[in-house]
């Protein structure tokens, strides 16, 4: 339960806090991204679901609900699994929907560049970049003030940076996630093992 809380609270920050929840309000928002937090939040939610489920059938020592738990458990850790295979095979889908999304938003800028754009500049403050390496084209962009222009980092780079690291600690909770439904359905047997001896012995 308290673990498909984490995978909740974790989930919904990558959504709506961080660097990527800069994007969310913009015309174009990566949604390729965005699916897969939500299908995380979604994940965190059926094991919280689950874990509540668990816990009644070892208060009633229910063979039943423990084992519908390790079922339960089983179809988790398999969609784990296959969520994290689905990840990373998907990153470079998923830089390059954001990278389009950006070199669109830049050429829409530079075509008419006395047009106000806040998407452009959303990207930048969020970034903490400017343009996409060209010193004398990111004279004309709106780049946030506390950038340094000569020294500023190309936008594409740093969309890869931030997806990369942000996949990254998916993965990292995806795995330790693995691991306590592993224990999970462990102990659930063993209980489930315990009880049905436990009556016979009666």
């Amino acid at each position: 339960q308290l673990a498909g809380l984490a995978v909740i609270a974790f989930g919904l920050w990558l959504r709506f806090g961080g660097v990527m929840a800069e994007f969310a309000s913009d015309k174009k928002p990566p949604e390729y991204f965005f699916i897969g937090l939500y299908v995380l939040v979604g994940t965190g939610a059926l094991m919280s679901t689950v874990g509540f489920f668990g816990c009644c059938g070892a208060a009633r020592e229910s063979q039943f609900l423990l084992g519908a738990f390790f079922a339960c458990l089983l179809v988790i850790f398999a969609a784990e699994v296959t969520a994290g295979v689905f990840a990373f095979i998907g990153k470079k889908v998923a830089i390059q929907e954001v990278q389009k999304i950006y070199e669109d938003i830049y050429d829409e800028y530079m075509k008419n560049p006395g047009k106000a754009n806040r998407t452009i500049y959303h990207y930048h403050s969020a970034l903490q970049c400017c343009g996409k390496g060209d010193t004398e084209q990111q004279t004309e962009l709106p780049c946030p003030e506390n950038i340094q222009v000569p020294k500023a980092s190309n936008c594409l780079v740093e969309i890869q940076n931030v997806i990369d690291a942000n996949l990254h600690l998916v993965g990292i909770v995806g795995i330790a996630i693995a691991g306590i439904t592993i224990f999970g359905m462990i102990f659930s047997m063993v209980l489930c093992c315990a009880i049905h001896n436990t009556r016979e012995m009666i």
